[in-house]
């Protein structure tokens, strides 16, 4: 079974980049038709994560994503989850993603699920 950690780490790392360092991170990070989906946002393609994530960044700044458990792997399907809050604070959102890896190694869909968040937040 692959051990498709790294890949995770880079997807993390898409959320962490700034937004001049993010463009090629998403190009090698995900399929050109990428579709990503969570209870609050969905999008697809490299523009519309990339749009994402700046709007997750401009909504948190100074926050950091960070894994919080090992990357669980079944065939072509990831299964792991992460944290958002300030760097040197506890997280104030966790969540757990399954994600489905095309051929090419890259990510073809992420599917978000909100484990805990703010009352202000999910409102």
């Amino acid at each position: 079974m692959p051990d498709h950690t790294s890949l995770i780490e880079r997807y993390i790392a898409c959320w962490n980049a700034s937004d001049t360092d993010r463009d090629a991170l998403v190009a090698e990070t995900f399929t050109e038709d990428v579709r990503y989906v969570d209870p609050l946002m969905s999008g697809s393609g490299h523009a519309g994560l990339a749009a994402l994530m700046r709007g997750v960044r401009a909504q948190f700044p100074g926050f950091r994503f960070a894994l919080t458990r090992a990357v669980d792997t079944v065939g072509d399907h990831v299964r792991f989850s992460w944290q958002l809050g300030p760097a040197e604070s506890p997280a104030v959102i966790e969540g757990t993603d399954f994600a489905r890896i095309a051929p090419d190694g890259r990510l073809a869909a992420i599917h978000g699920f909100l484990d805990r968040v703010p009352e202000a937040a999910d409102a």
